[in-house]
């Protein structure tokens, strides 16, 4: 088993606001406190462009490639297996209806590979950190969406 991260949260926000808080790659830098700056189409196989700031360290540039997108529901992402099998990441963001103005949002990261522990060791607390902020910062737009 590889280096997990999952989160969900209740998000007092319609599930349509959610999936647009997501998919809202331009207001990143305005809400999230991990992944400042994101650019992509968002179509399957597409680059996805992001500035990621991995606490104690410097923002970098991360490219992923998008695997899927259904519209509402999943948004998903991956690096490009480092070869042979060293390093291979996922990367999710899943909206499920709760209510007409409740959604669940669960957030999913998986790092595997032979080298994934030494980057789970070297990088884990931080990744963890930055997922968890993100995942916060997603319902905190949301809510405020919701109410502005």
């Amino acid at each position: 088993m590889g280096f997990v991260i999952d989160a969900a949260v209740y998000i007092d926000a319609p599930a349509d606001l959610v999936w647009q808080v997501i998919t809202d790659l331009p207001r990143y830098g305005e809400w999230n406190p991990f992944v400042k700056r994101c650019e992509s189409t968002l179509e399957p196989g597409a680059p996805i462009d992001m500035l990621v700031t991995v606490i104690g360290s410097s923002p970098r540039k991360q490219r992923e490639w998008i695997r899927t997108n259904i519209p509402g529901r999943e948004l998903s992402y991956s690096m490009k297996p480092v070869p042979p099998g060293a390093l291979r990441s996922l990367r999710s963001h899943t909206v499920t209806p709760a209510g007409e103005h409740r959604t669940r949002y669960e957030s999913h990261f998986e790092l595997d590979g032979w080298l994934h522990p030494v980057v789970a060791a070297v990088l884990g607390r931080n990744l963890r950190n930055g997922f968890e902020g993100m995942t916060a910062g997603i319902q905190l737009r949301a809510e405020s969406l919701r109410t502005g």
